[in-house]
């Protein structure tokens, strides 16, 4: 009997337990929904929150300010319009924009090279003036560093085959060169949005082997690796624009676009500062 009733006595006991931690249980279930508490540093990572992506600086502006640099590419050479890419980047950003675009300045020259774009900079003080004022930056360099203009990528004037050695030998320089020049820029206006646009394949069709190609796209990534330095800038890539039917936008001079050859680059810029 008494077994009995000791048995009895435990089985309430242990129903009695169960029933309060059920209880508390659905009480500390309430109020942690109720009232969350943050996520301590126990082995396990809190959600991060979304990063959302900064908004063109163009949005909140009356007008926006284009200035141009570089080389022959930037000057519109081969095209007969008169524009380049640069006047269609204008044409194309009114349109996108629906606000009036200004060619504030354009200080390209053909011919120039990452060194005398550099003495350039430093000799005309206008240029960092124009530059300061700009909400987007246009530049092209590089491309008569590696070709010269066609000059010392051939193998000989007998033997018009491409000679992509001529070129790889003087990447390394005109690379610290045109890190110099981002640099520069970038610090003079690190609000604008700066586009270096990248370089092409102009000899694709008389390098079968297209010898040429890895030494263009190793330029080109390493101009990203120091864009990527600077939270306004991009590299606007046109080596895939050139790829098939190089000569329908290539000029008479086998080297610069013509005007459908620009237009191509100005829509490509145009997306990239949507």
């Amino acid at each position: 009997m008494l077994s009995t009733r000791f048995l009895w006595r435990t089985v309430g006991l242990a129903a009695f337990l169960s029933t309060l931690l059920c209880i508390f249980g659905f009480v500390y279930a309430i109020n942690q929904i109720m009232f969350p508490k943050k996520a301590g540093n126990m082995g396990v990572a809190a959600p991060q929150e979304t990063v959302k992506p900064k908004e063109s600086s163009f949005a909140a502006k009356d007008k926006i300010q284009i200035v141009a640099l570089g080389d022959s590419l930037s000057a519109g050479t081969g095209d007969l319009s008169g524009r380049g890419y640069v006047g269609q980047v204008k044409e194309k950003l009114e349109k996108q924009l629906g606000k009036p675009v200004f060619i504030l300045n354009n200080f390209a020259i053909p011919g120039f090279k990452t060194s005398n774009m550099l003495k350039d900079m430093e000799e005309k003080k206008g240029i960092d003036t124009a530059l300061s004022q700009a909400d987007l930056i246009v530049l092209t360099i590089g491309g008569n560093d590696l070709f010269e203009g066609g000059q010392g990528v051939f193998n000989g004037q007998s033997d018009e085959s491409f000679n992509p050695g001529a070129a790889l030998e003087r990447m390394p320089e005109a690379l610290k060169r045109l890190e110099l020049i981002l640099d520069r820029v970038a610090k003079l206006n690190p609000t604008a949005v700066i586009c270096y646009v990248g370089l092409y394949h102009p000899f694709l069709d008389i390098d079968p082997n297209r010898e040429g190609s890895p030494i263009i796209q190793k330029w080109n990534m390493s101009a990203f690796e120091i864009a990527n330095r600077y939270p306004n800038m991009v590299v606007v890539p046109t080596f895939d624009l050139f790829e098939v039917n190089l000569s329908k936008y290539l000029y008479t001079d086998h080297f610069h676009p013509n005007q459908d050859g620009y237009e191509r680059i100005a829509e490509r810029i145009a997306q990239v500062v949507k």
